[in-house]
Parts: C-alpha cells; structure tokens; sequence
C-alpha cells in the first residue's frame, strides 16, 4: 500500500507507474484505492462509476477498469455535502462530519472489493488517500492505516520534496503514528527532486536512520506527468491571454465544480489547439475560438457562479461575433431554457434561467444515467463514443438537429440551427481520434494525426522506465 504524508505527493501516477512496470515483468497487477474523493470520475463496464486515477491505474496495468478498484468514491457537492458511490453506484449523501459516522458502514463493501481484485491477481497496488498522519481521522478509518491494518499490506510512505519540507513531512508522520500502524511502514519514497540528487542523498540515510524505514528510492522530476490524465482540478493550467499564431484557442471554464475535466486531455496532443482553463473570476480570452462549458457536479449552483462572474455575458457575445460554444453534460444542461431541481438534489434552489442559447430545458431527477455510448455525429458518417454519466432528463422544445446519433435509434445533444452552439452529454467525446478531428475541422482548423491513446500508453512505458531507474522495484517485491 502506498500512503503519502499529504494531498497531491504523486501516489495515484506512482502507483500507475510502478503497476506498469510490474507488468513488463510478468506480473497481474491491480490497481485498489479504498476510499477517493474527486468529480473526475470513469464509467465501468459494469455500468458504474470510480475515480478517474483508478481507470488511469487500470490502463497502466493493462485491464478494464471495475467498479471494485474504487469500491467508495465521494463526489463533493456544495451544499448537500458529498454524493457517496459505493462499488459503484449511488448510495447516499453526507457532509464531512455525518460521513466520520458513517466509515464503519462502508468497511465491508471495501473489503468485499479487496477480497475480488486479490482473487484475480499477482499484486494489488493500494493507494492511500490524503495523509497517514491524519490521526484526526483514524477512528473507523478505511482510506489509510485503518485499511492497512484490516488487511495487514505492508506499507510504503511518499513525500514530496517540490512542495518543501520533506524531511518534517516524513519524520512528523513517523512521530504521530500510534506503533501499531508504525509497524507497517517498511520504506519510504520521495517523490519530484527537482536538480542535483546527489544533494539529498545523505537526508535520505539519516531520515532512514530515524525511522528505520527503508530507503526505497529518491525520483527526479518527471515532466512528461504532466501529459496524463490529472486528478484534481488544481493541477490544471489557467488561461493564456495570448494567441499562438496559427492555433485555434479552445477556453475551458473551470466550474467551483467541474467533472471529468479528463475530457479535454487529448487536446494537449493536438499541435495546432492552444488549451486554455480559465478560472472563475477570470476574463474568458477574446482570442478565444471556442468556449466550452464543461461537464458540472452540482449544475445550478455553478451556473450561479456562471452568472456572478457575468461569464454570460461574453459567452453570448462570442456566439454573436461568430464563435463556437460547446455545452458538455452540466454545460449542455447550462445552455438552455431553465433547469428545475423539484427534489432539492442540488440544494435549495428549484430553478434557474439558462443561457437560451439552445431550445431545450431540464428537470433533474433522482436517478441517474450511467453507461457507455456509441453512434455518428451530426457531421455525416464520422463514428464517436463515449459515456453518459447524469442527473436529469432533457425535453427539446421543437425541431431540432442532435448532436449525434446513438445506438439503438437514440438522439443526443443538439445543434444551434446557427451551428455555432453545440450541445451534447457525451463525456470522452474527444478521446476517439476521428471524432476529435472532425470536431475540430468543424471549429476551423487542421489538426494533427495524433493518436491520444497510444501517447498515453508511451508515457506510461517512460514513467516506468524512469521509476525502475529510481527506486528500488525488488525491495518492494519482498513483501508481495
């Protein structure tokens, strides 16, 4: 198992790296993580949803993701506290102090999942979640030492030394950890040196020396991470003003709660796109080409946010001027007449006016739509997939002309009859090459013939190359 001694050290890449590593060499590895917390999630085959580093974990090891590598994922919500996924499907909502009580509950469906993926493989890779030291938290704990201990997985510590004060880190965790959980830590990791090496090779013996952990390595800086699939939100890059001469912009707005903001990843591939996140509060660039409202955990309360910062306003005058606009999932529900919440499921607010760019409206409902999709997009013959993952049923208001046409005789989305506003709840609709380059000669521009997926796969050979160099694979392989 792999606990880091905070947030965002690198456990869920590290463990994608070390899985895929383990797989050159022969070995079935899994990827498990008891407990995440995040809105980029993935849909399964089975028809449920996981946290979006555990599938990324899953292609390292080169195995459809399951509902049982994340058997609990928590999707926070801004006011009712965070939707609880449980192996893989809805099973309640809770804020943060009612979720402390309610920990002991989910034990058995985490162990349950363990016990699956353990049946079927050499290794499983348990990621931990936050920090060990989280004592605070220890009671009923099923994310860190609190799992460690019901399985007894020998544990490895990671510590960033970019964000500084590793050495504090490592030694702290050490110091607050009762000896029971202590006694699982075998050796630690540290994560990003960024220079000389050599410079912190004597930290490294004498923070071995003070907890008798063993030295498992110390990993320079990988800058092609950057090219995977991130996490959370915070990792990804905010606006460029700038345009890059010959690139079409593509402004992304960062939503208080953006989802499966992974479906713009491909578009870091593609040399003639400049990609731009802009932040709430921010200018949305007037070099932009496309302005697209992105995927939502809670769809009308970041519409509010939305209006507030008077995004509306220059979302509308784009569309006037002659730009594009896409709406994905929330951002398609965005672009609408009204959304009404009749149940509360997002809150206190019943409903909300859209941006009337699009002839629809939405009532969010109580169940929700997850599965795998695939058709032909509204530009003639050209194949795409993708997921649905949604709260809410969409009426369209007259004739229009849908995004795509699914299987089984299914519309989605819709088109502006301007063709300037695209609105569609197909996630990953940029994953599938064709469907991607298509898109992107309808917003104007000649793209690459990059293969998305085949990039991803070569940086995670490279990260796994770079972690056999580093650190020290067959200490880790004593305890499995």
């Amino acid at each position: 198992m792999f606990q880091g001694t905070g947030s965002s050290v690198g456990k869920s890449v590290l463990v994608a790296g070390i899985a895929r590593a383990l797989r050159r060499r022969g070995f079935k590895v899994l990827p498990f993580k008891p407990q995440n917390m995040s809105n980029n999630a993935a849909v399964t085959k089975e028809g449920g949803e996981i946290g979006r580093a555990q599938a990324l974990q899953a292609m390292a090891c080169g195995v459809e993701p399951s509902v049982h590598m994340n058997p609990v994922l928590l999707k926070p919500q801004s006011q009712v506290g965070s939707q609880i996924i449980v192996q893989g499907k809805v099973w309640g909502t809770a804020k943060a102090r009612e979720y402390q009580a309610i920990k002991s509950q989910l034990m058995p469906y985490v162990l349950e999942s363990f016990e699956i993926l353990s049946q079927q493989a050499d290794i499983v890779l348990i990621e931990g979640a936050g920090s060990a030291s989280e004592i605070n938290l220890r009671e009923h704990d099923i994310a860190n030492m609190g799992f460690a201990q019901a399985v007894k997985a020998p544990v490895f510590l990671i510590g960033d030394i970019d964000r500084g004060g590793v050495i504090a880190s490592l030694i702290g965790t050490h110091a607050v950890l009762s000896p029971d959980d202590l006694s699982l830590i075998k050796g630690f990791i540290v994560n990003k040196m960024r220079g000389d090496p050599s410079l912190f090779t004597e930290a490294m013996e004498w923070i071995s020396q003070q907890t008798q952990w063993k030295n498992i390595g110390l990993l320079p800086y990988f800058p092609q991470l950057s090219q995977l699939p991130a996490e959370d939100a915070a990792d990804l890059k905010s606006v460029t003003h700038q345009k890059q001469q010959g690139k079409l912009v593509i402004s992304v707005l960062l939503l208080p709660t953006i989802s499966n903001f992974d479906d713009f990843d491909p578009l870091k591939y593609e040399e003639n796109v400049q990609l731009n996140f802009v932040k709430v509060g921010d200018v949305i660039p007037k070099s932009s080409d496309v302005i697209i409202i992105p995927g939502s955990k809670t769809t009308i309360n970041d519409l509010q946010a939305l209006y507030e910062t008077e995004w509306d306003v220059d979302i509308k005058a784009h569309v006037r001027q002659g730009g594009y606009v896409m709406g994905i999932c929330g951002g398609y529900q965005m672009l609408g007449r009204e959304i009404v919440d009749p149940h509360g499921i997002e809150g206190e607010v019943p409903q909300i006016k859209g941006l009337e760019l699009i002839n629809i409206s939405t009532r969010l409902e109580r169940s929700k739509k997850l599965n795998e999709v695939k058709g032909k997009l509204f530009i003639e013959g050209i194949y795409c997939s993708g997921y649905e993952m949604h709260l809410g049923t969409t009426v369209h208001h007259g004739a229009y002309t849908p995004f795509a046409r699914l299987e089984q005789e299914k519309l989605d989305g819709v088109i502006s009859s301007n063709g300037r506003v695209l609105g569609t709840y197909l996630h990953g609709i940029f994953h599938h090459n064709q469907a991607r380059q298509a898109l992107l000669h309808y917003f104007g521009v000649c793209t690459s013939s990059c293969d998305f997926l085949s990039q991803i796969e070569d940086h995670l050979d490279q990260w796994a190359q770079h972690i056999e160099q580093n650190i020290t694979i067959e200490t880790l392989l004593q305890y499995s």
